[in-house]
């Protein structure tokens, strides 16, 4: 990612962030989908209601926390409302829940036609966009603002959209503290009693909600946006998780499809054992070529020029952790081997934070965990009075909705070896992480999720060549699998994990087609 912008830096920590044209596609509910009928119409009453936009508060804690978004440089402010949507969509006349949006109009200073709502998400899942947008658009989206109207939401589940709870601040601190590397009989079962009581407290605490986070109910609430928001067609710029959610609605709604960009693509075509077996092996990835910039850079925690000997340090440093954490200046708190691991997993999403991770494993060597602790609790969305986003919560929740793989310790036992392989310093973290839906109170939609959309408008679908989060293969498996005329490949030569505002070739194509309606060839490549 870019060396420029360390705000970009600190929010791809965070989440370690859309009339009568309208009224033609307003009764359509989705087509028959997958062999299950259509589901019925949503009521006239959600489909035209009006949103009483007003200024932004503060984001909440659930949020993510900090203070209330300010107005973009040509001086546009930021407006939040609340949008109705069905709590179950095959039931639509039942209980509602509340949608959290947030946007900054078009600027009228451009001249030209408002080409209407651009709406983002930012993906996790469980990433808040009412909290997200304002930190990308001040920098990144300036363009795009002359002529759309930038949008973004709390997905259900969300900060403040029906936002799921599980744990208390004190009992979160423990949740991430605790060995996620059980190395006998003793401490598997600490780590699977351990999820579930988180899996009980989400149960108790979410009023009801836990059948209803998915993707598809996601998608589902961004078509009722589309309508609510006046455009006949939704414009979207999906990221990470944003990529899959954007799939999935064009699979449901393929003619409601409209300038539409999917940037650090989830292959759809992985179940979860897969995609977090190929997420390791490309955080390993990310790693080596962290250590080989540290030795171009000279300013390495590690003596010599051997990229390996960074490796061994890093190896031997968690195994120490997992003996015996680390003070920090905190007091209270210490540095476990799981903090190390996700601090260092948080720092490999962009390589603006390289320098950070750098100088943090140059502490620990000294004996100090706060460096550490810092992108660790980033990563968590952690504040530092001690106050948790929910968005570790809302993850689950989303992640377990979505696919109805339930694993076991014998499970994750024959399959260590294949992580194992692919990252003998995350392997063993990541693999355990398959037990994270185990004892859901649930059941989940599928393994794989479906997006072919026949008929859908082109969309650019781009792919980093150095992403770590979400490997270059899974653009192309996403475009294939959006169908052909639909999904457009485009290959970025970079570090990180998303590329627009970052690639000045990249960006220029995108604009180009938001902007323009300008399709590029599949297949392009920028370096």
């Amino acid at each position: 990612m870019s060396h420029q912008r360390s705000s970009r830096a600190a929010i791809s920590l965070v989440s370690l962030a859309v009339l009568a044209a309208a009224t033609l596609t307003a009764c359509d509910p989705g087509a028959d989908i997958d062999g299950v009928p259509a589901l019925p119409a949503v009521p006239t009453a959600l489909r035209e209601q009006k949103l009483d936009w007003a200024a932004c508060p503060a984001p909440s804690q659930a949020q993510g926390g900090g203070d209330a978004p300010e107005a973009l440089p040509d001086g546009t402010k930021w407006e939040c409302a609340s949008m109705k949507a069905p709590l179950d969509y095959a039931t639509p006349d039942g209980r509602t829940i509340d949608i959290a949006l947030i946007r900054a109009k078009a600027s009228e200073k451009s001249g030209k036609r408002g080409l209407g709502s651009l709406v983002f998400n930012f993906g996790g899942p469980g990433g808040s966009g009412v909290l997200t947008l304002p930190a990308y658009a001040a920098d990144e989206y300036l363009e795009l603002h002359k002529r759309y109207d930038l949008v973004s939401f709390d997905p259900r589940g969300v900060g403040e959209s029906a936002g799921v709870k599980c744990l208390s601040d004190k009992a979160m601190d423990a949740w991430v503290a605790q060995d996620s590397t059980p190395d006998d009989s003793a401490e598997e079962r600490v780590l699977t009693v351990g999820g579930s009581v988180y899996a009980r407290a989400c149960e108790s605490k979410s009023d009801g909600v836990l059948e209803y986070v998915g993707t598809q109910e996601a998608a589902r609430d961004l078509d009722l946006m589309r309508q609510v928001l006046g455009d006949d067609k939704l414009n979207y710029f999906g990221i990470s998780y944003g990529t899959q959610l954007g799939g999935v609605y064009a699979h449901l709604f393929p003619k409601n499809v409209g300038r539409t960009v999917f940037d650090a693509v989830i292959d759809p075509t992985k179940d979860y054992a897969k995609s977090l077996l190929g997420q390791t092996a490309g955080f390993e990835t990310a790693l080596q070529n962290f250590l080989k910039d540290c030795v171009r850079q000279g300013e390495c925690f590690f003596e010599g020029k051997d990229p390996a000997k960074g490796q061994r340090e890093i190896t031997r440093l968690l195994k120490s952790l997992d003996a015996k954490p680390l003070r920090t200046k905190e007091g209270n708190r210490t540095l476990t081997q799981s903090h190390a691991v996700w601090g260092i997993i948080a720092s490999l999403y962009s390589q603006d934070i390289w320098s950070w991770l750098s100088s943090a494993l140059e502490e620990a060597k000294k004996g100090e965990g706060d460096g550490l602790l810092w992108l660790a609790d980033s990563y968590f969305e952690r504040t530092p009075d001690g106050a948790y986003s929910n968005g570790n919560s809302a993850n689950t929740a989303v992640s377990c909705a979505d696919s109805k793989d339930r694993f076991t310790v014998k499970d994750v036992r024959r399959q260590l070896p294949q992580f194992r392989e692919a990252s003998a310093v995350f392997g063993d973290a990541t693999a355990w992480m398959l037990l994270g839906c185990s004892d859901w109170p649930v059941e989940g939609h599928g393994t794989t999720v479906n997006v072919k959309a026949d008929g859908a408008d082109p969309i650019l679908v781009i792919g980093n060549i150095g992403d770590p989060a979400t490997p270059y293969e899974g653009a192309k498996k996403m475009a294939d699998a959006l169908g052909e005329g639909v999904g457009v490949h485009v290959t970025v030569e970079g570090e990180g994990h998303g590329t627009y505002g970052l690639n000045k070739c990249l960006t220029k194509i995108v604009d180009a087609y938001l902007l323009k309606g300008a399709v590029p060839k599949n297949d392009t490549v920028c370096s």
